[in-house]
């Protein structure tokens, strides 16, 4: 499943961007530098903090923080919509940047990425030396605000919590030899791979903080983990270096939103869940791949959520993705009408496309020849609608019911683990 090599030499380097969302707008607005900041998931009051500068974390603004509050908390405080393509853009530069030091081995967000020392670079001096030269870089070429935290250690995972201890702008190394005082005070759900289910296994097993994390056995945290991740932590917290065989194949490929007031209404939203969809769908064929089930969601502001799962013969056609919101829809619609005023209205919806295929679907004697021909035809036409859509970078073809439809950068957002394609935003 995975190789295992000794804690001997320090080996990785992990740089996690601060505050990056935030830092790209005062990088890009020279005013806004030293002030306060915030960016939210789209142009409204109503919305909350996805991002939030040192400046307003300093007075009690971070992320999830509504606008109303930030702006109670600090008037003057400059709120931008995220602006996803600029900060993939910036993302690219600084790739670029730090190859120009060392070899990026993997890009783990748009905000984080690891890299592998060589033989010359493994001594603490050196080592350090390479993460100023790196930092330097980064300030003079791309500029001063996109600001660095730089670990230090002897596996991905110790160079990554190496990273978290200073910020901003630190630079911390974590040895073998400083295990495991140097990260005693480590909350549990500050570690990768320790989510809310790790951690209620972990205190059902006697296991509170990092002290009782550490001392656990291989075998133990596999049991914990219910699989063979729970041993591969165990050796990256112990500072074994630990490779997969083979990356992860995409799972899934979707979208959610949360509704602004003018959409929070049945039309309105379906247009939303709409265009969710044909987004997602346009995403599956730039990946060329297929996908055989479909999971919506829909939530209330009474706090209902109705869930619809799909389940059809493997396609790339967004007209069959359509006709299955359109199947659902009179459901919410029946929810909706026996609710009472602002429980009628809809708060978020979400689509993800998944059994996801590399191939199309083989023959079927239960479905006719006329049939694939049909599915294939019809994806094959939105396919040639991607093109020129990319083509032209805008929505140069769209469904009567989409034009002109504004959403800030509708379905393509960043979930930090994974950083969009320039194409994504084209479509």
């Amino acid at each position: 499943m995975f190789a295992r090599t000794g804690p001997h030499e320090l080996r990785y380097l992990f740089i996690d961007f601060n505050a990056y969302f935030a830092s790209v707008e005062q990088h890009d607005e020279p005013a806004l530098r030293g002030r306060p900041v915030i960016v939210t998931p789209l142009k409204s009051e109503y919305s909350g903090a996805i991002a939030a500068s040192y400046e307003a974390k300093a007075l009690g603004i971070s992320r999830g923080t509504s606008v109303a509050e930030a702006r109670r908390l600090c008037p003057d405080i400059a709120v931008r919509p995220a602006r996803h393509d600029r900060y993939v853009a910036i993302h690219k530069e600084l790739m670029v940047e730090i190859e120009r030091h060392i070899p990026v081995e993997q890009v783990c967000s748009i905000d984080e990425c690891l890299c592998e020392l060589d033989r010359t670079e493994t001594t603490r001096l050196a080592a350090e030396a390479k993460a100023r030269d790196i930092k330097r870089g980064i300030a003079r070429n791309i500029g001063p605000m996109l600001k660095a935290s730089i670990g230090l250690s002897t596996s991905p995972l110790l160079a990554k919590l190496a990273s978290e201890l200073v910020k901003p702008d630190g630079l911390t190394l974590i040895d073998n030899s400083m295990l495991p005082d140097a990260l005693v005070d480590l909350p549990l759900r500050a570690i990768p791979g320790i989510g809310e289910g790790v951690e209620t296994r972990l205190a059902r097993a006697g296991v509170n903080d990092f002290t009782g994390l550490w001392k656990l056995q291989p075998k133990q945290a596999r049991a914990l983990w219910g699989s063979v991740e729970g041993e591969r932590f165990y050796y990256g917290l112990h500072g074994y270096d630990i490779r997969r065989e083979t990356p992860a194949a995409k799972r899934m490929i979707g979208h959610s939103r949360v509704l602004s007031g003018e959409y929070r209404r049945s039309d309105g939203a379906r247009i939303v869940a709409r265009a969710l969809i044909l987004k997602a769908a346009s995403r599956l064929r730039y990946y060329d791949l297929h996908a055989g089930a479909m999971h919506f969601t829909a939530k209330l502001a009474s706090g209902i959520a109705l869930g619809h799962e799909a389940v059809f013969r493997p396609t790339q056609n967004s007209w069959r993705f359509l006709r299955e919101l359109d199947a659902f829809w009179p459901q919410i619609m029946d929810v909706v009408r026996s609710s009472d005023g602002a429980n009628a209205e809809l708060k978020l919806v979400s689509c993800y496309l998944h059994d996801l295929r590399a191939e199309p679907p083989p023959l079927d004697l239960f479905v006719s020849r006329e049939e694939d021909a049909r599915d294939a035809r019809q994806a094959a036409l939105w396919c040639c609608i991607d093109d020129l859509n990319r083509r032209y970078r805008k929505q140069a073809v769209v469904l009567s019911s989409q034009y002109g439809l504004d959403l800030n950068y509708l379905g393509v957002k960043i979930a930090f683990s994974r950083v969009p394609e320039a194409a994504e935003f084209e479509c």
